[in-house]
């Protein structure tokens, strides 16, 4: 590959990572004194969790490309099954993304053949 070849990843670099990077580094900067009981610091930890909450249940509900081939009830059952694996495997996020990816591949995989 060229030099030329490379311009995307910088463009990548340049407007998606560095700008991102920026705020979290000030973020934490700014978190360093804060007391993680405070109601400041519940509160943004609530709303970054039912952001992803939400982001979630947007991509299994209403799914687009070639998520939208797998149907629904795989892609429900599949995050049950992730979120029942993570509680009785003592909240361990790992098992819960790893049982319910597996279940999703396994739930496209039948649906499609």
């Amino acid at each position: 590959m060229t030099l030329a070849d490379y311009w995307p990843f910088a463009v990548l670099l340049l407007v998606g990572f560095l700008p991102n990077e920026m705020w979290r580094v000030f973020g934490l900067v700014l978190a360093r004194g804060l007391n993680e009981d405070s109601e400041l610091v519940i509160l943004s930890r609530a709303l970054a969790t039912a952001t992803i909450a939400g982001v979630v249940a947007k991509l299994i509900l209403f799914s687009g490309g070639a998520l939208a081939l797998v149907p629904i009830e795989a892609r429900v059952g599949a995050a049950a099954l992730g979120f029942a694996a993570y509680f009785l495997a003592r909240r361990s996020v790992f098992v819960g993304v790893a049982v319910g990816e597996a279940a999703f591949l396994i739930g496209g995989y039948w649906y499609q053949g």
